[in-house]
């Protein structure tokens, strides 16, 4: 999905370094069992973006795993009305499942319109031709909403690698002190965003 070969290689880094402090959290830490869940819905998704920027992962079926980050995005849905302390947060992690459902939609090719040439054009060939081509269709005519949620997402997660990577700096200055693995965790949180920005900008 992602040609340029360091570009491939960094983003695998951010992901799996992402999910790897997911299991160190699981292994480690006296989590309660929703926030178990979590880190492995967290650690599923590094893993899967992990795959999907290698070309080999753009052949692979996209029907599941979107139905399994949309239950995703539900259960923190669900965390964030139920977690009053942590709605934020939570409501952040359901859009980001949410977005990892999304771009499994568009890869599928499902979400193009079906165009007059039955398929012979680019966009055509991008929904009736499965991930691999679906990967450039934006570039040869999307949809106003597809290229404009892909616009949405890239941005958004940018701004927040952003606020992530500050975040250590932001709490520091305030004076407000905080565990050197709340810090690694906001690092790669910064990570994860960062990557999912990228993913979301090679897609247009």
């Amino acid at each position: 999905m992602i040609d340029e070969l360091w570009l491939r290689w960094l983003v695998t880094a951010m992901f799996l370094i992402s999910s790897a402090e997911c299991v160190h959290q699981l292994a480690t830490g006296r989590n309660r069992w929703a926030d178990r869940v979590s880190l492995m819905l967290h650690a599923l998704m590094g893993v899967a973006m992990t795959v999907m920027a290698w070309p080999a992962g753009a052949g692979l079926p996209t029907t599941g795993p979107m139905l399994v980050f949309a239950a995703a995005a539900a259960w923190f849905l669900i965390r964030t009305l139920a977690d009053r302390g942590h709605r934020a947060r939570n409501a952040y992690h359901g859009v980001m499942m949410l977005a990892m459902a999304w771009m499994y939609a568009v890869m599928g090719g499902g979400l193009a319109p079906t165009p007059a040439d039955g398929g012979t054009s680019a966009i055509g060939h991008a929904a009736h031709h499965g991930p691999a081509a679906a990967a450039t269709g934006a570039q040869h005519g999307d949809p106003p909403l597809i290229t404009g949620l892909d616009w949405a997402f890239a941005v958004g997660f940018a701004v927040a690698a952003l606020w992530w990577f500050a975040r250590p700096a932001l709490r520091r200055s305030a004076g407000v002190g905080a565990s050197w693995r709340v810090g690694a965790n906001d690092i790669c949180q910064a990570m994860m965003a960062a990557g999912m920005a990228v993913m979301f900008k090679v897609m247009l």
